[in-house]
Order: structure tokens, then sequence, then C-alpha cells
């Protein structure tokens, strides 16, 4: 860093302490660990960088929110690690992200806030800095697929559809995420809101390629629906359809979108 980029500001990325209740860990990868970060600290000082703070990322998708609370912590611990050894005092403090969207979303502003009150209650220069990337993106997106195969088993339905794993799908591998999926031909009326009375079936849902692995639902509830019909995928924004492939010829960039909104009164 010296040698190409001399005058840089440094942030020292740390390894959150509690990442193992998230979708995607990333400390296995990222972050130094507590044994690190005074040597970091003598090296970066002795190349005469200027560390500015302290990063860190609890994991994508991350499911509870005292994760945030031990890395704060030991964040602070670094700032005044900093300080005794005569370093320029530090004043930015990168929480990353890990954020989604619902009651998790809450606990989680509600925990960093209390963290931040009790560990920096007198840093009035703190930069704070958050990567909220999937809070804003997960609801953004609704998916509307095609049934383009249809077979019967018994009591089985099994649905192919247009598009799956390696395509806007790939969240369930990648991502660990769970889906869901409301046909379009049954959607709620003012006199049935909640599309009640319909009998379903035990259905599975495929993607369109070859492989076994693209199988997207299993012993989920559908009514009977035939090629043609449309199926609709609610919070299909994060993850999704940039990670996508081409894999047997279905190409995921030439998924076409659309923009909704509607005109105020």
């Amino acid at each position: 860093m010296r040698k190409f980029h001399p005058k840089c500001g440094l942030l020292m990325r740390i390894k959150a302490p509690e990442d193992e209740g998230a979708r995607c860990p990333l400390g296995d990868k990222y972050g130094a660990l507590p044994e690190e970060f005074v040597p970091l600290l003598e090296a970066a000082n002795a190349a005469n960088l200027v560390v500015h703070g302290v990063s860190f990322h609890v994991g994508s998708g991350a499911t509870h929110s005292r994760a945030y609370r031990a890395a704060i912590a030991e964040a602070k611990a670094i700032f005044n690690t900093a300080a005794k050894l005569g370093m320029e005092k530090m004043h930015i403090l990168n929480i990353g992200g890990g954020f989604t969207v619902g009651s998790q979303f809450d606990d989680a502003a509600i925990t960093i806030k209390n963290a931040l009150e009790t560990y920096f209650p007198e840093e009035e220069d703190l930069m704070l800095i958050s990567e909220p990337g999937r809070f804003f993106a997960e609801t953004a997106f609704t998916l509307v697929t095609d049934i383009i195969g249809k077979r019967v088993r018994g009591e089985l339905r099994e649905y192919y559809i247009s598009d799956g794993i390696y395509g806007s799908m790939n969240c369930l591998l990648y991502d660990h995420a769970t889906v869901t999926a409301k046909p379009l031909a049954y959607t709620s009326t003012p006199d049935n809101p909640n599309c009640t009375g319909l009998k379903t079936y035990s259905s599975t849902v495929f993607g369109p390629t070859c492989d076994g692995l693209d199988t997207l639902l299993t012993k989920y509830q559908l009514p009977d629906l035939k090629v043609n019909d449309w199926l609709v995928w609610p919070d299909m924004g994060a993850y999704t359809a940039s990670a996508g492939s081409s894999f047997n010829g279905f190409n995921t960039s030439a998924i076409p979108t659309y923009l909704a909104y509607s005109m105020p009164n």
C-alpha cells in the first residue's frame, strides 16, 4: 500500500466475533483476528499510513442482532489501542451490511443504536457507515414466471417454469434464501381476500434446465395449474438475477424488467 498508494487512508477490517448466525458468513475469508490487531496497527504506523477507523461485516442476511453489538465493542477496543500506540485518532466506523427487511431490521437498528451509545458515547466526530444493499433491494422486485410444462402423478402436481436455479433462483443455493410463489390466476378478490376454499395439491416446481438440481419448491401447496399460467414470486430483488448464468442457453440477462408505479391522485 505504501509503495503504490502512499497517501491513502485505511480502515482496518476485523472479523465480527459472532457471525455464525448469517445466511452467508464472511469471516472465514475477510477480517483480522484479535491477535492480529496490534501487529497490523503497528505495521501501518511504521509505514506512515493513517488508519482512520474500523470496518466489519456480520455476514449477509444476519439472523440475530447481537452480532452487531459484539463487533462494535471490539471496534471500540481497537480505537483505544490505536490511541495508546500514539496513532492518529480514529473517527470512522463501518458497520457493514447484513440487514434484512422486517422485524430483524428493527432489532438490528435498536441493537446498533444501544451499542453506539454504550461504546461510543462521546465520539461526536464519529463517521458511521453502513452497507444496506439487501435491505433496499430485497422487496423492490417481484419475479413473474410462466409454466412451460406440467406432469401429474396421482395427487402430485409437477410444474416446469421459465426461470430457475441457474437464473434468478440461484439465491436458493448461494444465499440460502426461502422463496414463495403464488399463482397469478388466483389473486385475491374483495369477496375472497385470502383465496380460501381453493383445492390445492402437493406440488413440485422445477426450473427449465436439464439439471435435477434445478428444483425450486417441493411439497408446496398450489391449486391445479396449467401450462401458460403464471407464478408470482415476491421479494426477489437481492442476490437473484445479478448472479445468474446462461447455463443450457437460458440467458438470465435477457429477462425483461418492468417498472411498475402508481400515479398520485
